[in-house]
């Protein structure tokens, strides 16, 4: 992912793990496939990635991550951007299809499976017919910008729920 995408509904996951390693003291560094940091939570340890590779192979990433960290597959969280969720809506699942996401498509492809837990982030759809992409790249509305903070703070909390309490626990008090 490059530079271009700072601040696009494109990087919302990003925009979370960012916030995740700031409030938890971590820093980033560059690695194999990606940024990384390290960070404790709850007697914990975390593992942020935010992959280089593009959005559509960054299952390239996850594989090689979990594999060297040794990292079981229910113990991974992937954070993704949904066009099919209202504009700041979470959906924390334990499992699913791709959506339609090519960066989910990517890391069922190179895991052979989808039982990873994930947390969606509503992006809403309110775009015209073909300029889907545009939407996505784009940068957010100004009313957006102005929920946004507070939407990256409760997927913040919501990924340290996961980190704490798992997943069920997480999923009751986030997903409302």
């Amino acid at each position: 992912m490059g530079y271009e995408y700072d601040q696009t509904r494109h990087n919302i996951g990003f925009a979370v793990v960012d916030l995740i390693c700031a409030s938890l003291d971590g820093k980033w560094r560059q690695d194999t496939h990606g940024d990384l940091a390290e960070v404790r939570h709850k007697g914990r340890t975390v593992i942020l990635l935010k992959p280089n590779t593009y959005m559509n192979l960054s299952g390239k990433a996850v594989r090689y991550w979990m594999q060297k960290e040794k990292v079981p597959i229910e113990n991974v969280l992937v954070i993704t951007d949904d066009l099919n969720l209202p504009f700041g809506k979470l959906r924390l699942r334990p499992n699913g299809s791709d959506g339609g996401h090519n960066g989910l498509k990517s890391i069922q492809e190179l895991l052979g499976e989808t039982n990873y837990p994930r947390l969606r982030m509503g992006i809403g759809n309110t775009f015209s017919k073909g300029k889907q992409v545009n939407f996505v790249l784009g940068k957010w509305s100004e009313d957006e910008k102005a929920e946004l903070s507070s939407i990256l703070e409760k997927a913040s909390e919501a990924v340290k729920a996961y980190v704490a309490i798992g997943i069920d626990r997480a999923m009751n008090l986030y997903n409302k």
